[in-house]
């Protein structure tokens, strides 16, 4: 079975995260979406509320499961039995981290292939750190992301 593993924190799920969820499923036999519990980062949004968005989101994907996790990638890459780990890249200024990432990741677990993906041109500038913020400012969020993310939202920050 050919897996891949998409992770990141997702805070929230994106139209962007979505579009490249949608497409990892086409290629891939089972794609794990891994949503890192991230202590580090302080998402505005739990773990368990990040799970939930997502698995909503990608209900109507037969061969997608959500997951969240804590810890080194390239040892839940193992846990999940996947040697593709899936990235997106939405501007040439991400690829140099991204490069490094896989790089390390792959030093840490040299079986590990690291594929990345380009979201659509209409969700190229789509991040979590813009919606949030938008969010948090009482702005409209509802043309990037899926409605049930935008009421969290509007009720996380009481808008």
């Amino acid at each position: 079975m050919n897996i891949a593993v998409y992770p990141g924190t997702f805070d929230p799920i994106t139209n962007g995260h979505f579009d490249l969820i949608e497409r990892a499923a086409r290629l891939f036999d089972r794609v794990v979406v891994a949503i890192a519990t991230s202590p580090g980062k302080g998402p505005a949004l739990d773990i368990d509320t990040r799970i939930a968005l997502a698995r909503e989101v990608t209900a109507g994907l037969d061969n997608i499961e959500v997951i969240g996790f804590s810890g080194l990638m390239t040892e839940f890459m193992k846990q999940q039995q996947a040697r593709v780990l899936l990235r997106g890249l939405r501007a040439v200024s991400d690829f140099e981290y991204e490069l490094q990432l896989a790089n390390m990741n792959r030093a840490q677990m040299p079986e590990l292939e690291t594929v990345f993906l380009t979201p659509a041109v209409e969700n190229s500038y789509i991040s979590s750190t813009l919606v949030r913020e938008i969010a948090k400012l009482g702005g409209d969020v509802s043309q990037h992301v899926h409605p049930r993310v935008a009421a969290t939202l509007k009720s996380h920050y009481n808008t």
